[in-house]
């Protein structure tokens, strides 16, 4: 379990777990899911649900989520199965009705086809101007696979890492994964990235997102990110941070994975080139911790001189409750993870089923931020990744004889915007920036 390299002397491996032994990753989706044993313990009725809403949004997840995380004595409101499993209220009513009409009649495949395009096409499957905003464009060149909304930092999308080991049923990144190519954002070469990098020096930070980047085998991961180490017209590159849900859904990945070793080599060689090496790691939940080999492999990365920040949304159904989240962050920071960011639920997607009123989001967090010590308070939030920017929701404040919430930028495509403090009417049922108005009679917000 241990890998060769300059810090072997610091890394001592604890024996292997009887859950760390090799083990080969077994994909679950709606073509199998049937033959699971533990699936086989729902109804009928639950099973079609998964067919129906499947049919429009991405449903993937596999053994080691199904064997380990989920609580099948608590199905269906254990939070993983609620996480990874598609439910019937994920599709509004009349969506759920035609696509299951459909399945039920046998239509041809065209019909389905139509139908499901329509919905997806109700979803906003790209909020916050992703595709029309956030994409570059230069010289009549059009950066495909790259995003720069905010000065210091660039999103890069490699098309290897567009899929996911389990996907999230929340998930706002849900378009990269329905096989539709308009929708997907992705990159297939390296040049254009290091090019665009190069070319921008006010640029500090590298994203590499997806999908999750790291279903990428290692060597794909070297034609990336290794020429950070040797190319001096990309030494302005200092932080590199990789976002993923592998921790939760694969955490093999880091321990016995045929390349682990090699990965966790390159994370070393990059932070020992000067670089902070972040692992931006999705958490939902605390059981997604329990687990012998998501420890190890925890450590292991942290060996390497990287740092784990988590980030999660506040989500209906799944995390909804302040305790949930004090255990959970006070569990992070004892294992050595920075609690990051707490988001709302983004507008996207089954929206309707996962969002929280802003207000609840608001003291969900409040709640579970008074539980904690210092270690903990490191974690932003509410925040809202909307178009304009990170706006956090503050607080719920009475100003003037008016009831408001007070927000703020965390970051901005303006970044005079960034920690400017504005007021918004209180509004008990807002769930999204874009349904809050100005306060004390203001025509609209300075951003607008």
């Amino acid at each position: 379990m241990s890998y060769t390299s300059s810090a072997s002397e610091r890394f001592t491996p604890d024996p292997v777990s009887k859950q760390s032994e090799p083990t080969k990753f077994q994909a679950i989706t709606a073509r199998n899911f049937d033959a699971i044993p533990q699936v086989q313990r729902l109804t009928d009725d639950e099973r079609f649900a998964i067919r129906v809403v499947s049919s429009v949004l991405p449903f993937r997840t596999n053994h080691y989520v199904v064997e380990n995380l989920i609580d099948w004595g608590n199905v269906p409101e254990d939070p993983i199965y609620r996480l990874v499993f598609p439910q019937r209220g994920m599709l509004q009513e009349q969506d759920f009705d035609r696509i299951a009409d459909i399945l039920v009649r046998e239509s041809p495949r065209q019909e389905l086809d139509h139908a499901v395009a329509e919905i997806r096409a109700r979803l906003n499957p790209h909020p916050a101007g992703q595709q029309e905003l956030n994409i570059p464009r230069e010289d009549g060149e059009v950066f495909e696979g790259l995003q720069h909304k905010y000065n210091e930092t660039v999103l890069f999308f490699p098309s290897q890492g567009q899929t996911c080991h389990a996907y999230c049923t929340f998930c706002f990144r849900w378009a990269q994964f329905v096989q539709d190519e308009e929708l997907k954002i992705s990159a297939k070469d390296d040049e254009r990235l290091h090019r665009y990098l190069a070319a921008h020096p006010n640029v500090s930070d590298i994203l590499v997102t997806g999908g999750d980047p790291m279903i990428m085998k290692t060597r794909v991961w070297e034609r990336y990110l290794g020429r950070l180490i040797d190319d001096p017209a990309l030494d302005h590159i200092q932080n590199i941070r990789i976002g993923t849900k592998s921790l939760t859904f694969w955490p093999h990945r880091f321990v016995n994975d045929e390349d682990a070793d090699d990965m966790l080599r390159l994370m070393e060689k990059l932070v020992e080139s000067g670089r902070h090496v972040a692992i931006m790691a999705h958490f939902n939940h605390g059981q997604e911790l329990r687990t012998d080999i998501v420890r190890d492999a925890i450590r292991r990365i942290r060996d390497t001189g990287a740092v784990i920040r988590s980030q999660a949304p506040a989500l209906a159904k799944i995390n909804d409750d302040p305790d949930v989240w004090a255990r959970m962050w006070r569990e992070q920071v004892r294992l050595g993870i920075i609690p990051y960011y707490f988001f709302v639920e983004r507008d996207t997607g089954p929206r309707h089923y996962f969002e929280l009123p802003l207000v609840r989001c608001w003291e969900i967090f409040r709640d579970a931020v008074r539980q904690v010590s210092g270690l903990s308070r490191t974690v932003r939030g509410p925040s809202m990744s909307a178009t304009p920017g990170k706006v956090e929701v503050t607080g719920v404040q009475e100003v003037r004889g008016e009831k408001v919430f007070v927000l703020r930028f965390l970051q901005g495509r303006d970044p005079d915007w960034v920690a400017r403090p504005f007021f918004a009417k209180f509004d008990p049922q807002a769930t999204w920036l874009d349904q809050l108005e100005p306060a004390f009679g203001e025509e609209r917000f300075f951003f607008e």
